[in-house]
């Protein structure tokens, strides 16, 4: 995952509303998102390399997502599959909070990331770039670098969000795809230099993702009312950019 944009408890009626962009080389291999025959109470797309997850929730509310942080420069051939961290709170028990304290002793081992995890009690945030928090209300994004950096897809995705939720229209996944859709690259003067160039900054600036080799793989939605209900939204996408499959589910949090 290489966008993540929330709303957490902004409005009483939706106390969460995600909508993230997964971003990935085409030629790695994964699921889409389905509850999980090994684990029926987790739904969530599913990396077939490795085994974990980029973002998932499970029937009881427990929510997780994760994005890479951005430094090449600090690669560890060897280190092991950060997805492992989502699956792992999911498969869980512990809290969010005490889960990622639990994280903490061998976060170092693992290239850069970014952690959510969140239940009905709390959203908290941990990178192993920076620290770890409980998220008070408000409107946050995550790209590759830490949380609420202000890269322009992040500024620029935090402000539709925070428009479309401003009145008393519902969000829906439609209009949540449709602000993950946008390819609009920023000028280069705006442009992180996270070590990649100037062209690759280029091709990673926009919140929807195309190149040959490597792009937005899937948008997910995620929208849970006050009363529990669920609604996750996935749709997939080719290596040209075209969406191709698209799937929702809804249910209640129990």
């Amino acid at each position: 995952m290489c966008l993540l944009l929330f709303a957490w408890r902004v409005r009483d009626d939706y106390p969460l509303v995600l909508a993230a962009n997964r971003d990935e080389f085409y030629a790695r291999p994964s699921a889409p998102a389905d509850f999980w025959d090994d684990e029926p109470e987790i739904l969530a797309g599913r990396d077939l390399q490795e085994g974990g997850t980029w973002l998932g929730i499970t029937r009881s509310g427990r929510i997780a997502a994760l994005t890479n942080y951005r430094d090449p420069t600090s690669f560890k051939a060897n280190a092991p599959s950060r997805g492992g961290l989502v699956s792992g709170y999911l498969r869980g028990g512990a809290d969010p909070e005490s889960y990622l304290a639990g994280l903490v002793p061998d976060a170092g081992s693992y290239n850069g990331f970014n952690l959510l995890a969140g239940d009905r009690s709390g959203l908290f945030y941990f990178s192993n770039r920076g620290s770890q928090q409980k998220l008070e209300p408000g409107i946050y994004g995550i790209s590759n670098s830490l949380l609420d950096v202000p890269w322009p897809k992040v500024v620029q995705g935090k402000k539709k969000l925070a428009e479309m939720l401003a009145g008393k229209a519902r969000p829906t996944p439609e209009r949540l795809f449709r602000l993950l859709s946008d390819r609009t690259r920023p000028s280069d003067d705006q442009l992180p230099d996270t070590g990649v160039g100037l062209e690759w900054e280029r091709v990673l600036s926009s919140l929807f993702i195309q190149s040959p080799t490597y792009g937005t793989r899937s948008a997910t939605v995620i929208i849970v009312d006050k009363k529990g209900k669920t609604t996750f939204a996935e749709r997939t996408f080719n290596e040209n950019g075209v969406p191709g499959m698209t799937t929702r589910t809804g249910f209640i949090s129990v």
